[in-house]
C-alpha cells in the first residue's frame, strides 16, 4: 500500500510502543499528520469503500482483523481479507489502535485493491487526545477514513430528532468532535467522526449511504462477521 503523503508503516511498527507513556507520545507525534482540509470522495462515488473490524480471544491473548471492500456506490462486496496474530499491547482506554492496527493493516494489505475510503468500527477525532483509531489508520496509510462507533465514549450529545438522517453534535465541552446520526427511524443513533482526509458532512452522508436497512454500515456488518469466523477458525 503506497499513498502519497503517508508516513512510513514500517517505521512505526518497528518502533511499536509497548506501554501507556511510548503510546501517547506517538498520539501526540502523529496528531498534526492529520488532514482537516479535505471532503474525501462524495457518497456513492465510483471506487471501493472498505470496512475494518477486529475480535479478540483474551484467553490465548490472539486478534483476528477482517478488511472487506465494497463497490462504493452498489454496496456490493467485492473483496475481502483477514489476518490473525498476537495481541502486543495491554488494553488501555483510548490506546485501543495499538492493540488492533498491525493486524488490520496487515489486513487491508492482503486485498487486491488498495480502497479509496476506509471506514473503522471506532473513532477518529471523538476521541480524548484526538488521535482515535480511524485517525491513527488514515495518518499510517495516507486514506481517507471515517470512524463510526457504537456509542460515545466520554462525550456528550443531545438525542437526534427521530427519523433517519437526523443528527446532533458530539461535544467535548463546546467543541463539535463528531455527531449522533440516526440511520434508521427510532433505532439508537451511531457516533461519526473525522479519521482523515474526510469532513464531518461527508463522514455522516458516507454513513448514510452505507446503511440503508440496519443501524450499523454494511462496511462494519461484514467485517464483523468476518473477524468473528477468522478468529474461530484460528
Amino acid at each position: 500500500m503506497d499513498t502519497p503523503g503517508m508516513i512510513s508503516c514500517d517505521d512505526e511498527l518497528r518502533n511499536w510502543p509497548a506501554d501507556e507513556d511510548g503510546a501517547r507520545a506517538v498520539q501526540d507525534r502523529l496528531r498534526s499528520c492529520v488532514r482537516l482540509d479535505e471532503a474525501g470522495p462524495e457518497p456513492g462515488f465510483d471506487g471501493t469503500v472498505a470496512g475494518v473490524d477486529v475480535a479478540y480471544d483474551d484467553e490465548r491473548n490472539v486478534v483476528a482483523a477482517a478488511a472487506v471492500a465494497l463497490d462504493a456506490r452498489t454496496r456490493a462486496v467485492i473483496d475481502r481479507a483477514t489476518a490473525v496474530g498476537q495481541v502486543s499491547f495491554p488494553y488501555v482506554p483510548g490506546l485501543l489502535a495499538f492493540r488492533e492496527i498491525p493486524t488490520v493493516l496487515e489486513a487491508l494489505g492482503r486485498l487486491a485493491r488498495t480502497p479509496d475510503l476506509v471506514v473503522c468500527d471506532g473513532y477518529g477525532l471523538a476521541h480524548p487526545r484526538r488521535f482515535g483509531l480511524a485517525s491513527h489508520l488514515g495518518v499510517l496509510t495516507g486514506l481517507p477514513t471515517i470512524g463510526v462507533a457504537k456509542n460515545p465514549f466520554t462525550f456528550r450529545y443531545a438525542p437526534p430528532g427521530p427519523d433517519r438522517g437526523a443528527t446532533s453534535p458530539l461535544l467535548d465541552g463546546t467543541e463539535e468532535v463528531g455527531r449522533a446520526l440516526r440511520t434508521q427511524k427510532g433505532v439508537k443513533p451511531v457516533f461519526v467522526s473525522v479519521g482523515h482526509r474526510t469532513s464531518l458532512d461527508r463522514a455522516c452522508a458516507h454513513t448514510l449511504h452505507l446503511a440503508p436497512d440496519y443501524r450499523l454500515p454494511e462496511t462494519t456488518r461484514a467485517a464483523d462477521a468476518l473477524c468473528r469466523r477468522a478468529l474461530a477458525d484460528a
